[in-house]
């Protein structure tokens, strides 16, 4: 049996490794944040999220499954928690039996798996009496699947079948077993045999003389315990071994589906606590890397509406067609909050999670990077722009055609036309690799030049501010402009303007 809840045809991988920039991001985008709502308080979910966040896919088909089996999730959160919290009992459960025994004899190895069975079959069963109330109530193709797999695989008789041998195999009547003498008289070709059944007549009557075929080991011959040891070992051996593999692969079974079902219950937890907030949540439209898309209307950044009370400000983008998005304007105008919620946005796409938008059409990526200013080097060792310029070679060296790059005030750490020679260098050399960049900065020499040299390739934004000063915190379409509006932040402290305050 398999769940096929994350992918259409394979398991999720639960041991997926984190990408070499997962330290970058989680700083950048306010990652922990995010996963910390998903997770609930759970450490499970919080594990899971992570990997399936970070490990996004790039085929809008595989993404598009998994939106489905999201909304089917949200259309029914209390049934998939039902059955997540069926798995996890299960698991629990299963852990108490294992820690209690070790795996050194058949007869032990058979003993462990039959309690383990015996603990995974009543979950079995629950799950298939959850599949008989609520199959149809389902529409994505994966809980289709899976529910059809309930039914079908998991109907009565195999059941009931299940728990006639459980029982059989516990031998409250002692084990029968044939065997056949070898060379030397030794025995060999050991079977395990299902005990005879005998009628009522023979029972009342007494059936066999067993006294015949029996004999009793003395309570100090400790060798001859031994030896029916090894006999009921070499009899129960072939048994163990299928039972065990049984156990494993019921046990395997569970713990995927409540592996899979941690990253719908996280996304259920994050749609419930933006609900809350009437933050818009929408699927997003997956379109192939090859085309180069960015549409949005109402973009927020997650993690900023998690954090305050009140709601955030979205943002609407017509950036399809647009490899460079420029974004310039006034300090504290809102840039890296936009620059991250398209970030974020990019990630729980990828994901096949819902965005948090009321609209959104974007390319897949094939991975995410960030390049965001830093503080100076504690340690002394090297300066800022070496800092930046080592980050930036890391990346270069991992980025592909395809990736998503987000730079904030990169190399504004040197005067503006070092700082802006050395970005369009390295923006160019990215954009002929086929990468889609969002950089945000106050270097006027850098926008202006690309929206001088090259409008048709590149999208220039501002963050808008109104006449008196005042931000909206919302990105404009507009060309860049030699000033970031700092006066606004001086007069707002100091309650004067910098020429009054010289003079």
């Amino acid at each position: 049996m398999k769940v096929y809840l994350m992918h259409r045809d394979r398991d999720f991988d639960t041991q997926a490794e984190f990408p070499p920039n997962t330290d970058a991001l989680s700083r950048d985008l306010g990652l922990d944040t995010l996963f910390g709502a998903m997770a609930g308080g759970d450490a499970f979910v919080l594990d899971v999220v992570k990997r399936a966040v970070l490990s996004s896919l790039v085929d809008p088909d595989a993404i598009v499954y998994r939106q489905d089996a999201l909304r089917d999730c949200l259309d029914h959160p209390s049934v998939v928690r039902e059955i997540y919290d069926v798995a996890v009992e299960a698991i629990e459960a299963e852990k108490k039996v294992r820690w209690g025994l070790f795996r050194d004899s058949p007869e032990r190895i058979l003993a462990r798996s039959l309690r383990v069975l015996q603990v995974l079959a009543s979950s079995l069963r629950r799950l298939r009496e959850i599949a008989d109330q609520h199959a149809g109530e389902f529409q994505s193709e994966g809980f289709v699947r899976f529910f059809g797999m309930l039914e079908a695989e998991l109907t009565d008789e195999y059941l009931d079948t299940v728990d006639f041998h459980l029982r059989e195999l516990t031998f409250q009547h002692g084990i029968l077993i044939s065997a056949e003498l070898g060379q030397g008289n030794v025995g060999t070709r050991y079977v395990l045999r299902q005990p005879l059944v005998r009628s009522w007549v023979e029972r009342l009557l007494g059936g066999h003389n067993r006294s015949k075929f029996s004999f009793v080991i003395p309570e100090r011959d400790d060798n001859g315990f031994k030896a029916l040891t090894e006999l009921t070992n070499k009899g129960v051996n072939r048994v163990a071994s299928a039972v065990a593999q049984s156990a494993d692969h019921v046990h395997g079974f569970v713990a995927m589906l409540r592996a899979e079902l941690a990253f719908y219950l996280g996304c259920l937890n994050l749609h419930e606590e933006l609900s809350k907030k009437d933050e818009p949540t929408c699927f997003p439209v997956p379109v192939p890397s090859e085309e180069v898309a960015f549409t949005t209307r109402g973009l927020y950044d997650v993690c900023l509406a998690l954090n305050v009370e009140a709601r955030v400000v979205g943002n609407d983008v017509n950036g399809d067609g647009e490899s460079l998005v420029m974004i310039t304007g006034a300090n504290q105008g809102g840039k890296s909050t936009f620059l991250r919620s398209v970030g974020l946005a990019e990630l729980m796409m990828g994901s096949g999670m819902f965005a948090p938008a009321g609209q959104l059409r974007v390319s897949v990526s094939a991975g995410v990077f960030t390049h965001f200013e830093r503080e100076e080097d504690p340690t002394m060792r090297r300066g800022k722009l070496e800092e930046e310029l080592e980050r930036m070679e890391e990346i270069a060296e991992a980025i592909r055609p395809g990736s998503l790059l987000l730079c904030n005030e990169s190399f504004a750490s040197t005067n503006e036309r070092e700082g802006s020679e050395i970005a369009r260098q390295i923006v160019r050399a990215l954009l002929e690799r086929g990468v889609k960049i969002f950089f945000v900065t106050h270097m006027f020499d850098l926008a202006e030049g690309f929206q001088r040299l090259e409008t048709n390739a590149a999208l220039f934004l501002r963050a808008e501010r109104k006449q008196d000063g005042r931000r909206t915190f919302r990105m404009i379409e507009g060309e860049p402009l030699p000033t970031s509006y700092g006066e606004d932040l001086y007069r707002r402290i100091f309650g004067t303007s910098p020429g009054a305050a010289g003079g």
